[in-house]
């Protein structure tokens, strides 16, 4: 896991083609606005976050947001324990975020 300040995970991600956007947040934070093309799957879930994880593909390169960024680093610490080995936690998380948002 590493934690990537906004303009860094920009950067990052732009420039990576096995990228995946993945939100961490309650449904009820991501009815405020997402950013655009990101997985939801809320790490408040508990196991069925667990279960929800272990189907995505181990491959990919993982982008992980919150709200402020603690939530996003425990599921990149998850994560890593189920065997992805490339996580991005948002420093600041949704909160701090000036790219553009999509709304559901």
């Amino acid at each position: 896991m590493a934690d990537l300040t906004q303009q860094d995970w920009i950067s990052q991600l732009t420039a990576d083609k096995n990228a995946v956007i993945l939100d961490v947040r309650t449904p009820e934070e991501v009815a405020l606005g997402i950013i655009p093309n990101a997985l939801h799957i809320d790490i408040y879930k508990g196991q069925g976050f667990i279960d929800e994880v272990k189907q995505l593909d181990t491959s990919k390169n993982y982008y992980v947001y919150c709200k402020v960024g603690g939530r996003s680093g425990q599921a990149c610490s998850v994560m890593n324990q189920l065997g992805f080995k490339n996580t991005y936690n948002l420093i600041g998380g949704f909160t701090a975020w000036r790219g553009e948002v999509a709304s559901i």
